[in-house]
């Protein structure tokens, strides 16, 4: 029998890939002990992005901002754990996991969210656009947080990431400011849309909203979407500025 022919008729059309996420998160510890974390038995991730100021990252002699595989992208690293969106659950098995070194902290009921280092946004945005540049299904709503996969579960990578930076890059969603301002206008004239059409617009969009009959479960679904669309403010509570960056952004990539 001759070889098996691995080259010739290659179906390239009919075929989708496995990836179809990019999750970014927070590693919540320095570098030694993310190193430790993510190539022991529980957890792990495709990248990890350290940070060059980090002690312990240093004292492991890195001098320069690197980045990390910890695991093949063809593989499915443990990362996203509970998580949902659209009609997709499980994510781990269709996304690319994105660790970033910072230690965010939650002491006395309260998270504190240092910024993330100008180096490891470049290399973010070079790692992001390398991703997508070779899995064209991560469209711009799928590049997510593990906050916003994991409503009232997750913080991460939190406020202090910069989405619309990234979104200027072309990485990820944002709305257009145009778009937002007229709903603005029209929900401080008429109101709060009802709590029935702000969870239509949030399940429309991807955010999974299971838990949100409750008010405290809304409320964690609405903190989920403020970490991401409107960090300046994630108290939790519905207004006529994130319901109109919700409606902005519905009416941007989800039209009719």
């Amino acid at each position: 029998m001759k070889p098996v022919d691995y080259k010739q008729h290659r179906s390239n059309r009919s075929v989708n890939s496995r990836v179809h996420f990019l999750i970014f998160h927070y590693t919540a510890g320095n570098f030694s002990s993310s190193i430790n974390a993510l190539t022991g038995p529980n957890v792990s991730a495709h990248y990890l992005i350290p940070d060059i100021t980090d002690p312990s990252y240093l004292k492991a002699n890195h001098t320069e901002q690197e980045v990390f595989n910890l695991v093949d992208e063809t593989q499915r690293a443990w990362h996203a754990g509970v998580s949902q969106w659209g009609n997709r659950s499980n994510l781990n098995d269709t996304s690319i996991g994105i660790e970033i070194f910072n230690q965010a902290s939650f002491t006395e009921g309260a998270f504190t969210f240092p910024p993330y280092h100008c180096e490891q946004i470049v290399a973010i945005e070079q790692l992001a656009l390398n991703i997508l540049m070779r899995y064209p299904d991560i469209t711009p709503t799928k590049v997510l947080g593990h906050s916003d996969i994991a409503v009232g579960r997750k913080s991460d990578p939190g406020p202090m990431f910069p989405w619309h930076a990234l979104y200027l890059k072309g990485i990820g969603a944002w709305f257009d400011e145009a778009t937002r301002n007229n709903f603005l206008q029209r929900f401080n004239t008429c109101g709060l849309p009802a709590r029935s059409e702000l969870l239509r617009l949030f399940k429309t969009y991807g955010y999974d909203v299971t838990g949100a009959s409750s008010d405290n479960g809304f409320q964690q679904l609405v903190r989920a979407f403020q970490l991401h669309f409107r960090p300046e403010n994630y108290d939790g509570v519905m207004d006529t500025q994130t319901a109109a960056n919700l409606a902005a952004l519905v009416s941007k990539y989800f039209p009719g």
